[in-house]
Formats: C-alpha cells, structure tokens, sequence
C-alpha cells in the first residue's frame, strides 16, 4: 500500500463528513481488492466527485437556513479594488488606509507629503524657536535622505527658507488673531443680545 499520506487524510476526513451526514463511507482500497471485479467497477456511495460537490452544496444550503452567514463584515457590500490590476503589496496599502498608518514609505516620498503639510503643522506650534527648530529638522532630514544611497525614488523635495516660513508663520498666526478678535464682539453681542 504505497499510497500519499495527505490522500488519506483526505479520505478519512471525507469519510468522517458521509458519516456525520448518514451516508456511507466509501470502503478503503483492500478492501475493494477483496471485492468482485463487477463491484470495483461501480464507484462506491460518495466517492464521485458530483456526490461530493452535492454534499458540500447541501451543507452551505443547510448553514444558510441556520443562519451561519448572516452578519459577516462586508455582507452585501461590493468587494473592494475588485478589477484593478494586481498589486503584490495590496495587504500592505490596505492597513496603512486603514490603521491610518503615516510616515511609512521611502524617505523621498514621505518627505514630499511631509513639505506639503508643512505650514498646517507650524501653525499648530505655539512659539517662534520651536518653530524655527522644527524647520532646521524638515532641512536636516531633507539633505540627509539626498545623501542615501539606499536605492528608491529619487528626492526632489527643496529644502525651506527657515527665515521665510518663521516669518510666514508669524504672518498666518497675526491674522488668526486678527479674525478672532474681530470675532469676539460679534459673539458677546449673541452672547448678551446688546451692543
């Protein structure tokens, strides 16, 4: 009997399923070799693949009246990126959308998106040096990414003036405080219905 252990895995795996369902297992191979010659020619009972393929339909059918499907994740929902291209890194996007995963990438890519949202995050620092400070950092990184030898694409991020977006800074900081107090009489006059 030099037969492949994972074939009869699969047999004793089948024949357990045809138990639990009430049919019978198919009989194992000496035993067919006992068996009359007009009895090895029919197939036994589940041993055809249409019998199996109508076993594995009758219990999603049965799992579907029980209700064992209702309510997975994405349960009437399109599947997403279904007939883009093929992406090998597509489980990898997929958690950086969305875990909201960021400064994950190449340097030269990250620094782009880092340049671009650069005054909304120096608008969030509330004094000149830390300012400043920050924008020496952005510089530092940008020229030491330039000098990677590390392969990927190539950095084309400038370096900032750092005079230049303090006092941009300085400037977009002014005319928030210009508009709020502008706004502040408009409030108290909501506030207390005079003025």
């Amino acid at each position: 009997m030099n037969e492949d252990p994972r074939q009869s895995a699969e047999r004793y795996r089948l024949d357990r399923e045809l138990r639990a369902a009430g049919l019978e297992p198919a009989p194992d191979e000496a035993a067919r070799e006992d068996a009359a010659p007009e009895a090895r020619s029919t197939p036994a009972r589940g041993s055809t693949a249409a019998e199996r393929a109508a076993f594995v339909e009758t219990a999603i059918q049965q799992a579907i009246r029980r209700g064992e499907f209702d309510g997975l994740p994405g349960a009437g929902k399109p599947l997403p990126d279904l007939g883009s291209s093929h992406d090998p890194d597509w489980w990898i996007r997929r958690k950086i959308e969305t875990e909201k995963l960021t400064g994950l990438g190449p340097p030269a890519l990250t620094l782009r998106v880092e340049h671009a949202e650069l005054a909304e995050r120096l608008d969030a620092i509330a004094r000149e040096p830390e300012v400043r400070e920050a924008v020496q950092d952005f510089n530092r990184r940008v020229i030491e990414a330039r000098r990677q030898l590390l392969g990927g694409p190539p950095v084309v991020t400038p370096t900032v003036d750092v005079d230049a977006e303090v006092a941009a800074w300085a400037a977009r900081r002014r005319a928030r405080e210009e508009a709020a107090a502008v706004e502040a009489p408009v409030r108290r006059r909501r506030w207390f219905g005079r003025r």
